[in-house]
């Protein structure tokens, strides 16, 4: 059957399809990174951010393809995890915009809708490397722009633009060494594939689609990680819920935050042009509806009994206050908020007791515990953010994968000023905490702190996950890996021999601090070997050695 225009409900359908494909192929996508050590992994990363695109399209009860959309772009841009997340979260949000004002969309619609969605994703990499996903969408668009002047038929449209999506996925090895080098093709070009590839397979289909559950290991509620302790469960139930309210406000929102502070933690409160999404453990979930309700109608309830690790019906005839007690109530409580508010406020990702221990002491607020094989969403830093009374917002990413991520939280946070200094690891991140001091205001500082990573290097011992070839390296499965800067540059067969060659690279004349951060796996008295090592070839170098208890990764070492 040739289909000439997509509706609301079809496009919603696709997208379904789209991230159930991904989905379905993650581990695939996985296989194809580049660096062999346990990484972040685009394929899980893009899954994870196309489910959340899914998810709100699964909402929508409207035939207009701009709504839709809409709802599709705004569940990506919150969801996105790393930067192959990211970066899918951007092309979602130019293709939203391309598809303003259309109740339904043709092929031309949809061409200049992805062209829209590859100039909105170029524009959000501060450098464009070509060979990546992002040439794959582009080429994408071209073919779409083609093929909309030859058919209105949307399925040989989209079978035209996979076609030569695949023809230039071939070709990305030629733009990037290393994965010729590595004998693989972009993993977030082929990742896009899978999702026109679900929605071409699905193009047909009238019959209702569901969104795939990720795995259990996957399907981890991330904003509970966004605090300093989480062994504890403090508040028994995770509820969330959406606020449907024409043009919320921010003096609406923020009242809200500081009522849902009252009764619980974790909160994410952000709002949209027609909804506002809660997300909030309490132990008095009935209280949360009772003031949402207050508002407007709900969609989407859904509560966790934490504690139970089950979902569980809830009894909402709970005994509640008068609404007079919850207003005088309020009023406290932001009386209080106001009283306690800090000029500059600080949130970390981190991994590890030791080093979200360390952190802590620095005068970092808020820790969402990820990095390395778990990369934090965009909201569950929308989340930490909320927990902090700060007019200003200083946040360290730690890691590479995770900078866009933050970078995207600044242009959705309206409440808050937010400044992201891009660490790229652990030890650039306790440096920049060290010009934590008082006097200065919070772009002086993020200069400050800035200027201050210039001076750290980074020497990390992990191990190989899968046989490669780097460069010139031969690499085998469970290897140990020793890079300098995220960059390997020792191959060793075991933990001791890998991290004493890989300190050789890093350790110079100008160096006067060397800290070593152990983890989860290392003992104390191997640390110890390490900083004699240290002591007897480097003496005038200061060492340190802390539990950093981290996992993956058997050293992280700080070279200043």
């Amino acid at each position: 059957m040739s289909i000439f225009k997509l509706n609301g409900l079809r496009l919603s359908r696709l997208i379904i399809a789209g991230a159930n494909e991904l989905t379905a192929n993650k581990q695939s996508v996985d296989a194809m990174n580049v660096f062999p050590v346990p990484d972040g992994d685009t394929g899980t990363n893009m899954s994870l951010t196309v489910l959340a695109a899914a998810r709100e399209s699964e909402k929508n009860s409207s035939l207009r393809v701009d709504e839709v959309s809409k709802l599709a772009a705004g569940g990506a841009l919150r969801g996105a995890r790393g930067n192959s997340g990211v970066i899918t979260s951007q092309l979602f949000r130019g293709f939203s915009k391309g598809l303003e004002g259309l109740e339904e969309a043709s092929v031309t619609d949809l061409a200049l809708a992805l062209e829209k969605g590859v100039q909105t994703a170029y524009k959000a990499v501060m450098k464009p490397k070509e060979g990546t996903i992002l040439t794959v969408a582009r080429a994408c668009a071209e073919a779409a722009a083609r093929l909309s002047l030859e058919t209105e038929d949307i399925e040989v449209f989209l079978k035209g633009v996979i076609e030569y999506g695949h023809e230039v996925l071939a070709k990305t090895p030629d733009m990037l060494p290393v994965l010729k080098q590595a004998g693989v093709v972009d993993a977030g070009g082929r990742g896009l594939l899978y999702v026109l590839e679900g929605a071409l397979n699905q193009i047909n289909y009238e019959g209702p689609i569901s969104v795939a559950e990720p795995s259990k290991t996957e399907n981890t509620d991330y904003a509970t990680l966004a605090s300093i302790e989480n062994q504890e469960i403090t508040f028994g139930y995770c509820t969330e819920f959406f606020i449907n309210v024409h043009q919320p406000d921010d003096a609406m929102v923020q009242m809200l935050k500081s009522y849902l502070g009252t009764i619980g933690d974790s909160i994410v409160c952000v709002s949209d042009e027609e909804i506002i999404k809660i997300h909030v453990h309490t132990d008095h979930p009935g209280l949360a509806i009772e003031k949402a309700l207050s508002i407007g109608s709900l969609s989407g309830l859904k509560i966790d009994n934490m504690r139970e690790q089950h979902t569980n019906r809830i009894d909402f005839t709970v005994k509640t206050p008068a609404k007079v007690k919850v207003a005088e109530k309020i009023q406290v409580e932001e009386k209080k908020v106001e009283q306690l508010q800090k000029a500059i406020g600080f949130v970390s990702i981190s991994a590890g007791r030791g080093l979200s221990d360390i952190f802590k002491n620095l005068g970092v607020d808020v820790i969402i515990e990820g990095g390395q094989t778990m990369n934090p969403s965009t909201e569950d830093i929308l989340n930490a953010i909320d927990q902090i009374n700060a007019e200003n917002i200083i946040i360290l990413p730690n890691n590479k994968n995770i900078i866009l991520a933050a970078e995207q939280a600044v242009d959705l946070c309206e409440s808050k000023k937010l400044f992201v200094v891009p660490t790229r690891s652990v030890p650039e991140g306790i440096s920049a905490m060290f010009c934590n001091a008082e006097g200065l205001g919070a772009e002086e500082m993020t200069e400050a702190m800035k200027e201050a990573i210039q001076a750290v290097s980074t020497v990390s011992v992990t191990y190989a996950v899968r046989d490669t070839c780097f460069g010139d390296k031969e690499i085998a499965e469970g290897d140990i890996l020793g890079m300098l800067n995220d960059e390997i540059t020792v191959v060793a067969k075991n933990v001791s021999e890998g991290t004493k060659e890989v300190l050789k690279q890093a350790v110079t004349e100008d160096n006067e601090m060397i800290s070593i951060y152990y983890g989860s796996d290392v003992t104390e008295e191997d640390a110890q070997e390490i900083a004699d090592f240290i002591k007897e070839n480097y003496p005038d170098c200061e060492v340190e050695t802390q539990k950093g208890d981290q996992p993956l990764y058997f050293y992280i070492i700080s070279v200043e």
